[in-house]
């Protein structure tokens, strides 16, 4: 197993790896809207976050080598479901292979975030 870590996304904020390569398969943690340069959530909205959270996910796939067509598999939260539809425009316009995806409503989110995504990845 390889250790995947850039300084283009969030840090981990606890025991554990922005991404970790097992062979050529990508386990990403999930990424929040936290704006790496500023080291916290800017955006204040849907909309604003998703965009966040695909960069932050783009940035750790870079990383790994690997980029947004890649991914095979997503698991997005909400922390809001009325928020899918505004989310799910965002998402569309970075994952446009349309992986395979569950989308869920969650009570909260780290650091009051509206969501998360984290995918699996497997590098071409």
């Amino acid at each position: 197993m390889q250790v995947i870590h850039t300084d283009k996304a969030p840090a981990a904020v606890g025991p554990y790896s922005q991404a970790i390569a097992a062979g050529d398969t990508l386990y990403l943690s999930g990424q929040i809207a936290i704006d790496p340069a500023a080291g916290r959530i800017v955006a204040t909205d849907i909309a604003g976050q998703a965009e966040q959270c695909c960069r932050n996910v783009e940035a750790v796939l870079a990383a790994a080598g690997a980029s947004m067509a890649d991914v095979v598999k997503t698991t997005c939260f909400l922390a809001d479901i009325a928020d899918f539809k505004a989310f799910n425009e965002v998402y569309a316009k970075h994952f446009v292979s349309k992986p395979a995806r569950s989308c869920v409503a969650v009570k909260d989110l780290p650091a009051g975030a509206l969501c998360e995504v984290e995918a699996t990845a497997v590098r071409q």
